[in-house]
């Protein structure tokens, strides 16, 4: 059992029935009135984002998270499927539970998925990621003191903004957080 005082960031817990991750967190204390925790929690089963306030005495219970390994084979209409490493149990995940990780996903490789009793509710990519340059324009000569950037595509489609030197073949590696260039990966 979780006090509020457990309730930190990145905790995960039981509220209402669904697990909840916190995202902030922030303890005061009333003269009187008691210890309260103002914070924003996060439905791992719906992604709804909320803002709540918790009384000194309130109990959560701890949330049981299982990993699992699971391969991702195909994307077809708004269905991704992946395949269970340890079962080889195939399973669809609606393109709305996917979100922002399918600009990441390459078919063939294995992902670790977040499961809640039996149920998936995210999926964990790794912070860097590398991938290949499908697309670039012709770097332009110049000034590029300044850092200067241009657009490519990389194999899943995503665009990132590269320097000036990197050319269609390339390897490179993207921060999945935010989709941004790293650097230049080895081949």
């Amino acid at each position: 059992m979780y006090g509020i005082t457990d309730l930190k960031v990145g905790v995960i817990f039981e509220f209402e029935g669904e697990p909840y991750v916190v995202l902030e967190s922030q303890h005061s204390k009333m003269g009187r009135g008691g210890a309260v925790l103002k914070s924003k929690i996060k439905n791992l089963m719906t992604g709804v984002i909320i803002s709540k306030t918790f009384r000194g005495g309130e109990k959560f219970n701890t949330v049981e998270i299982e990993r699992a390994k699971a391969q991702f084979l195909y994307c077809e209409g708004k269905e991704y499927f992946f395949m269970d490493q340890t079962t080889y149990e195939q399973m669809s995940l609606d393109k709305d539970f996917v979100g922002e990780a399918s600009k990441y996903l390459m078919e063939g490789e294995t992902y670790q998925l977040q499961v809640y009793k039996g149920k998936p509710i995210s999926i964990d990519l790794p912070i860097k990621m590398n991938f290949l340059v499908t697309e670039a324009e012709k770097g332009l000569k110049g000034d590029t003191a300044s850092g200067a950037t241009k657009r490519v595509k990389i194999e899943t489609g995503l665009a990132v903004n590269v320097p000036l030197f990197i050319k269609k073949g390339d390897r490179i590696r993207v921060d999945t957080r935010d989709g941004s260039y790293v650097e230049r990966a080895k081949k």
